[in-house]
């Protein structure tokens, strides 16, 4: 089971993925004049935007239902995993992969409110919809669909739910299944009550936790604050195989960066987009700035708080992706836990607290993500009926409950390899599923934005 994973992951993300994503987020960039710096103002103030009519959520909602999809076991264990295959050079592309994939964003989630549908529940869309209403191709819609619940319902769960056994069993005597069922019990909860019930309880806890875990971050760093600028003198070193420790495995350092960067701030995945569709904005690329803003949110300060955190404190090592041989050991009873990476940097200065206060925050990032997951595997089912059959259409969405609960429970209970691998390859699939349509639409998404921006200018803003 494990060889097979391997060899799928190798394959959806091959080289051409990588070289893909970067250059349609350069496309973007160049298309879009370089949106997420010239427009970095109106991103912020296209957050707090009143709704259009009382159909769909605000877009502060979708923000944080999609915030707190990107805010999760990526930017602690996904983090600490791309430092320890690519180095600390992978933290550098995973930088690039945010700044290019802020534009991809924009592109993606306006093409997602100009190509959505009514749902009795309010409107909804994403890729799917993109792909059959904008390019004609009704079946690849229903592929991307599929692709999504299977994604979301089953792989990227797993990933969430694993994070929070490994470090509850890290830092408390739990084990990993009463992790796993006490997290699917609280979950079923929330997901009963729909999508307001969602939008609701991400609004809350997404802003408060990202808050409250960069100011930990920022304290943890500022105790080793005399090695920042030898670490970010590292990051860029070891982006460009300089490093001579890390020197030879360049090319898994800019995967692992791009990989990283894709499955914690999923720009050009298509969630972004998919949560895009639902907020009841009175202009599509209100909403497309704003998802470029939940990126910079999730990589440039999340992710990076994590990364510097670590390598400030110096507890990781560097793992040959090939040999499994330690490349650079500076933890070596930390082995390949890569979540113990995290909460020994905390530990470096609030000894015992910090595996504790990292476990308690991965709680709240995963069950925040997973919310998330539900919510675009939700869509993806209304997207394949419809509305041409409600009866199935229940039926089907009870079953999807069912089985992500399961997922949450038995992804709490597998090793961590098979399990990132397995989240992987769920978001390659839809990567590949989301860029090319978009690419292929982009002069809309563009349009669009002249559009608002004539409307703002003319409003002095």
């Amino acid at each position: 089971m494990e060889n097979i994973v391997s060899v799928i992951n190798k394959v959806v993300w091959n080289p051409g993925l990588v070289v893909l994503l970067l250059l349609a987020g350069l496309y973007f960039s160049v298309r879009t004049r370089m949106v997420q710096v010239r427009r970095l103002g109106l991103m912020f103030r296209s957050l707090f935007g009143k709704k259009r009519g009382k159909d769909g959520i605000s877009s502060f909602e979708a923000f944080c239902i999609a915030l707190s999809g990107r805010v999760g076991t990526g930017n602690i264990v996904g983090v600490a995993t791309a430092i320890a295959f690519g180095g600390p050079g992978a933290v550098f592309w995973m930088w690039v992969v945010a700044f290019l994939g802020a534009s991809t964003a924009f592109v993606e989630s306006t093409l997602s409110q100009v190509y959505r549908f009514k749902h009795e529940s309010g409107y909804r869309g994403g890729p799917f919809s993109i792909i059959s209403d904008g390019l004609g191709l009704r079946w690849l819609g229903v592929v991307y669909a599929v692709i999504t619940i299977i994604s979301c319902g089953f792989c990227l769960t797993m990933v969430q739910s694993n994070g929070v056994s490994m470090t509850m069993q890290n830092a408390f005597p739990v084990p990993t299944w009463v992790s796993g069922v006490v997290l699917a019990a609280v979950l079923g909860v929330v997901i009963v009550g729909g999508v307001r019930r969602i939008a609701k309880v991400a609004s809350v806890i997404t802003p408060f936790m990202a808050f409250g875990y960069i100011i930990l971050s920022l304290v943890v760093v500022s105790y080793h604050l005399e090695q920042v600028p030898a670490v970010l003198a590292g990051i860029v070193k070891g982006a460009f195989g300089i490093n001579p420790f890390c020197g030879g495995i360049i090319g898994t350092t800019i995967a692992m960066g791009v990989k990283r960067g894709i499955f914690s701030n999923e720009a050009g995945q298509g969630t972004g987009a998919i949560v895009s569709a639902a907020a009841d904005v009175p202009h599509p690329a209100q909403q497309g700035l704003a998802q470029s803003f939940s990126v910079y949110v999730d990589t440039l300060f999340v992710c990076t708080a994590t990364a510097i955190m670590i390598l400030t404190s110096g507890t990781y090592n560097v793992i040959d992706a090939d040999t499994g041989e330690l490349i650079l050991a500076n933890a070596p009873e930390l082995g390949n836990n890569y979540a113990g990476f995290t909460q020994s940097a905390v530990d470096s200065v609030f000894t015992g607290f910090g595996s504790k206060f990292v476990s308690v925050a991965m709680v709240f990032f995963a069950f925040s993500t997973i919310m998330a997951y539900y919510f675009y595997a939700e869509t993806s089912i209304f997207y394949l009926f419809r509305g041409r059959n409600s009866r199935r259409e229940k039926l089907m969405l009870r079953i999807f409950q069912v089985v992500i609960l399961f997922s949450v429970i038995y992804g709490a209970i597998r090793e961590a390899d098979t399990v990132w691998q397995l989240g992987d390859i769920g978001v390659g699939l839809m990567a590949w599923g989301t860029v090319i349509p978009i690419l292929i639409l982009c002069k809309r998404a563009i349009r669009e934005l002249k559009d608002f921006e004539k409307l703002n200018n003319r409003d002095g803003s």
